[in-house]
């Protein structure tokens, strides 16, 4: 089998970039290709396009060495690694055109001894799917879903599992499942990623790897949810769900997540609707809670709401935009949701800040939002609105916020800052223990 010197990613957003990155700051002749001219042309430029730590060091080096080239259309490689979008339909039904699609713009470059792996999140049986496009567009080929281990093209779905912020060191570190439409398929495709991968390749069928990839994040949904509904059940009852949780937590086997005003994330937000829609009548528990969170922003609305005075025009500060704290990643973004529901608000102002964006998302322009710093939004805001527990909110002074009503959906102000150490009566726990519960906690973090 002829060794992989050349790999093109098809791709380079918030997971095609990185790995770009990864595979050519281990000596591989890596094709970047993206749709985007201007995506193209930055990267080109040894520049970045989306905020990652690190990244932008790593592309700069491997464009310099001409380990990185981008493109707009696919290039002849050795392998080929499918990272495109795979968005829902209106209707919250999978949409994997784009993985189609990818699929036939490589299709032309094909030839024998070719490796291409799947990456995208995707629905079970799109690899299957996108190898009989394939099959079809090049019968002068032999692919695994007809020919087996007789196959000219080796085809396998390999889903990173990585977390904004610390995408390089995961992609790293993290174990990966590999799932080839053929045993050559497989460990062709385990010996591409151990090029860079720290942790353990785990083989298993097509099928099963593309459900354990929407197993993971149905799972943080589904306990994002729970920590939601406990949220309001906290305040029905008048009481403090952070002080709740952090004391449940002390339970050795409770894990329970922090409450949000929603999920977001091209991930955890969408990929629960793939399993939906599969098995639609064994998912009440996914359903359920795919519900509940959809609907926090609409909660956390409500609560603005009963804020607000009716006789006078107010301002709403939003703190955050993005789904989750410091990066830029707007996608889903349950704060962006929250921005556009108040903004059909009659006779408020809403200001906005963003410290990881130099402007709104497109889905809040010509809304009539200012888009400013956080401590100019809170300076003429009568309701501050905390989205996002970025670090730089952390840092602001609780004097500036001492005259303004707070709605306070991430713990920051209302339970972080607010604990009293002096409540905990110390026992006989070692050292030790202590920290290991601290760990636990998350407060050793």
């Amino acid at each position: 089998m002829a060794e992989i010197k050349t790999v093109s990613v098809i791709g380079m957003g918030y997971i095609g970039l990185p790995t770009c990155a990864i595979f050519a700051s281990r000596g591989l002749e890596v094709i970047g290709i993206d749709i985007n001219e201007a995506v193209v042309a930055k990267v080109n430029r040894g520049e970045i396009h989306i905020i990652e730590p690190d990244l932008d060091g790593l592309i700069q080096k491997v464009v310099a060495n001409g380990k990185l080239k981008a493109f707009s259309t696919p290039q002849p490689a050795d392998a080929y690694i499918i990272a495109v979008p795979t968005p829902i339909t209106p209707d919250r039904k999978p949409d994997v055109s784009y993985v189609l699609a990818a699929a036939r713009s490589i299709a032309p470059v094909l030839k024998r001894d070719d490796l291409v792996v799947l990456e995208s999140t995707s629905p079970v049986g799109t690899t299957r799917v996108m190898t009989a496009l394939l099959a079809e567009l090049r019968p002068d080929l032999k692919f695994p879903v007809a020919h087996g281990e007789e196959a000219d093209v080796l085809v396998a779905y390999s889903p990173e599992r990585v977390l904004p912020g610390k995408v390089l060191t995961e992609l790293i570190n993290n174990d990966r499942s590999i799932g080839g439409l053929s045993r050559k398929s497989s460990e062709r495709t385990a010996a591409l990623y151990s090029s860079f991968v720290a942790g353990d390749l785990f083989i298993t069928q097509a099928e099963s790897a593309e459900l354990v990839k929407l197993t993971e994040n149905a799972f943080r949904d589904v306990n994002i949810a729970f920590a939601n509904e406990l949220a309001a059940v906290c305040q029905d009852l008048s009481l403090n769900v952070w002080e709740v949780i952090d004391l449940a937590n002390r339970h050795p086997r409770v894990n329970i997540l922090q409450p949000s005003p929603g999920v977001g994330g091209h991930c955890i937000a969408i990929d629960p609707y793939f399993i939906i829609d599969a098995a639609p009548n064994n998912t009440r528990l996914i359903s359920s809670a795919r519900r509940i969170n959809s609907e926090r922003p609409l909660s956390v609305v409500r609560d603005i709401e009963a804020l607000l005075d009716p006789t006078r025009n107010q301002t709403i500060a939003c703190l955050g935009l993005s789904f989750k704290p410091n990066i830029d990643d707007m996608r889903e973004s349950p704060a962006v949701e929250v921005v556009k529901l108040l903004s059909k608000i009659p006779n408020i102002k809403i200001v906005a800040a963003e410290p990881n964006a130099r402007q709104l998302p497109h889905e809040l322009e010509g809304s009539g939002i200012m888009f400013t710093d956080a401590l100019s939004a809170i300076d003429q805001s009568d309701i501050v609105v905390l989205l996002v527990d970025h670090r730089q909110f952390n840092l602001i002074d609780p004097e500036a916020l001492k005259d303004k009503k707070l709605v306070d959906t991430r713990g920051l102000w209302t339970w972080r800052k607010a604990r009293k150490p002096d409540a905990r009566i110390e026992g006989k726990k070692s050292e030790m223990e202590r920290s290991q519960s601290l760990a636990r906690t998350g407060e050793a973090a």
